[in-house]
């Protein structure tokens, strides 16, 4: 293998840096712009190495940028953002959490949100906006029972996050499998035996729990709902685990949110387009993202920067499980460093494909632990997302009253969700049973 160039993967070095320490001083992970950031790097691959001419840079880039996995994944994209706005304004989230809040005896309501959130955000493709649906509902509760928040929320961010990992439409599987080329049924399949074990023990514990906490109180008020308006939901689940490309499925899962929305007069015609144009929108800037990542890459991989890291991690690889141990050591390295599990995705997703072909890896395993890996660290990180996004919705409420605020340890010592999932994930790996396979000279 040619040893590559250490210098070459400058761009990459330079974007974690800026934006880790950027981020740190400001207090703010998402404070500031990851694309101004990346097309910052992006001008410092076009700089380094002048010798190479720069018609040459801009076509590797423009390939990068162009890739097939790339392109698709940006439609993809898009259309999980039409569907996920046009559901949300039909009242399918409303009708979802209240049919089944309904449904749950109040002693059991924790491990109920964290059910209710692994539907939610497995159908919308979404942990953060599972946790924005949500978080009021486990704020709420703090009215009827004092010390209830923090667990609260802990269920609905574990909830959340299992439906990140899941979901037929969520940005981290769809970057999974389409970086390593594996349909999404496949990698579904392996994944969901190893999460389900997982889910299942932490409904059991917030259960437990729960029960201790709510045993003297009555069932809770909540509104009304429309069964009709779940059925996207459903329709899109049903069609995706049965095999249906994905870009039919979720236009068929459009379709139907359009045609319940209008027949049960929640929309109309033009809030229809509008609710679908908002959807792409949203997902405007992650789509430009791909493209200039892809890009950057593509110039990194002709300077030898993809070489030099592969040569660097693999060459201790004498096995397939040290193979899926290096690509979780990466995926978790850059999640750690960037507190996004979906750009982590796309950046370690390439390099995780060619240690793959290099090793002979199973695609929907690797697709597995790309996406699980960076969901366990995403979901532990303070400075993460979900559990910034949790906090916003407690504190703003306890400030308006006066009250202590909450503060991420306050929710992360009840977040069992996402550190049995990383357990799970790591032991999927250790006791694979591959015998190790040495490599060619």
């Amino acid at each position: 293998m040619n040893k590559g160039n250490f210098w070459a993967l400058l761009p990459l070095i330079l974007f974690v840096v800026i934006y880790f320490a950027g981020s740190f001083i400001l207090g703010d992970f998402y404070a500031l712009p990851v694309l101004v950031v990346f097309v910052l790097c992006l001008f410092v691959a076009f700089f380094q190495f002048p010798k190479k001419a720069f018609n040459e840079k801009l076509v590797h880039f423009a390939q990068g940028a162009g890739n097939e996995n790339i392109l698709i994944m940006i439609l993809i994209f898009l259309l999980a953002g039409a569907f996920g706005e046009l559901s949300k304004n039909i009242g399918a989230i409303s009708s979802t959490i209240n049919f089944a809040l309904t449904y749950i005896p109040a002693q059991y309501v924790i491990a109920g949100l964290f059910l209710v959130s692994c539907f939610i955000s497995t159908s919308l493709g979404t942990s953060v906006g599972t946790i924005v649906a949500l978080a009021p509902i486990a704020v709420g509760l703090e009215e009827n029972i004092s010390g209830i928040m923090p667990i609260a929320l802990a269920a609905v961010i574990g909830g959340s996050m299992f439906g990140d990992n899941l979901s037929f439409i969520s940005d981290t599987t769809i970057a999974a499998t389409r970086t390593q080329g594996v349909g999404m049924k496949e990698k579904f399949k392996v994944n969901f035996k190893m999460v389900l074990p997982v889910a299942i023990i932490v409904m059991i514990i917030y259960a437990f729990q729960g029960n201790q906490m709510l045993h003297n109180t009555t069932n809770m008020n909540v509104g009304d709902f429309e069964l009709v308006k779940i059925l996207p939901y459903v329709l899109v689940f049903i069609l995706a685990l049965s095999g249906l490309n994905v870009i039919w499925t979720l236009g068929i899962g459009i379709l139907s949110a359009a045609v319940i929305g209008l027949s049960t007069g929640s929309i109309d015609f033009l809030k229809v387009l509008k609710s679908i144009n908002d959807g792409f929108a949203g997902m405007f800037e992650l789509s430009i993202l791909c493209l200039i990542i892809g890009g950057v890459v593509g110039i990194i991989r002709y300077n030898g920067g993809i070489d030099y890291l592969l040569n660097t991690v693999t060459k201790r690889i004498n096995s397939k499980k040290r193979a899926e141990l290096s690509i979780a050591f990466l995926v978790s390295l850059v999640n750690l460093a960037i507190a996004n599990n979906t750009i982590t995705i796309v950046i370690v997703g390439p390099i995780a494909k060619d240690i793959s072909d290099e090793n002979g890896l199973e695609g929907s395993r690797v697709a597995s632990i790309l996406d699980t890996i960076s969901c366990f660290i995403q979901g532990l990180v303070p400075y993460g997302a979900q559990i910034l996004a949790a906090m916003a919705a407690a504190n703003v409420v306890l400030s308006e009253e006066g009250k202590t605020l909450l503060s991420p340890i306050d929710v992360m010592q009840y977040l069992y969700y996402p550190v049995l999932m990383g357990i799970v994930a790591f032991l999927f790996i250790v006791f694979r049973k591959d015998k190790p396979q040495l490599q060619a000279a």
